[in-house]
């Protein structure tokens, strides 16, 4: 805190205490109940179990669940809104609801994606956006999932989510981005306090040289080249 108060102080900012919080992150169940008491200015700031920054909400297991639960209802309603759009009332194109698709729902579901797309619960979201691809296809539920993304020519979502960290990597190297220093850093000197969870750095680390548009267009190649399956015109 004496290091915040000294960068405040140097650029001339003021710290408001009523919209502050602190919060902390482990894995231990035994202390989930303690609270930090934090003071600064003589002042406690009061504590949160389950902070949110910028839109993203943090629980103590950094399993962003809870993040994840309210983005699902999101998006429920936002394929609630194309069904409508593809029914017999307006019967809008395959153009058309591909494009609302990405707009509302894939837009929607990749906010911060490299923050919390390597959490465990992020099927809470899968099943939705497989709809919203049978919306734009016409498919029927015996469709195999793994195929949809093939006939909306719109990468799977777990590409989409691997790509944007890889971009965020890709301009954390220029010097004045604020991830250069960590991400710099050897990966053997990076701290692992949730030894459990998968890092934004270990992942960002790797295949940092290439484009963006080399990443996505590699990624989406592969999973080309991996699926063999022919259409049937019929579903």
């Amino acid at each position: 805190m004496a290091t915040l108060g000294e960068y405040l102080q140097t650029w001339k900012l003021k710290l408001s205490t009523t919209k502050t919080v602190s919060a902390v992150f482990h894995l231990n169940n035994k202390e989930a109940k303690h609270e930090l008491k934090v003071n600064f200015n003589n002042k406690t700031l009061s504590f949160c179990s389950e902070p949110k920054h910028l839109g993203v909400t943090l629980d103590r297991l950094l399993t962003y669940r809870r993040h994840l639960e309210p983005l699902r209802k999101k998006l429920t309603s936002h394929v609630a809104l194309l069904r409508r759009l593809a029914g017999s009332g307006w019967g809008a194109g395959a153009t058309t609801l591909r494009t609302s698709t990405l707009t509302l729902v894939h837009l929607n579901a990749e906010y911060c994606a490299p923050v919390w797309c390597r959490s465990a619960h992020t099927r809470l979201i899968d099943p939705i956006i497989n709809d919203a691809l049978r919306l734009v296809t016409g498919c029927l539920r015996p469709t195999p999932a793994d195929k949809l993304p093939i006939l909306t020519s719109i990468q799977p979502a777990e590409l989409r989510h691997t790509g944007a960290t890889l971009s965020l990597g890709h301009r954390a190297m220029e010097p004045g981005h604020l991830l250069h220093s960590a991400l710099t850093q050897p990966s053997s000197a990076v701290a692992r306090h949730l030894k459990s969870r998968h890092l934004f750095l270990s992942t960002a680390q790797q295949p940092i040289s290439f484009s963006d548009n080399n990443i996505r267009a590699a990624q989406w190649a592969d999973h080309q080249c991996n699926t063999e399956w022919t259409a049937n015109p019929t579903l």
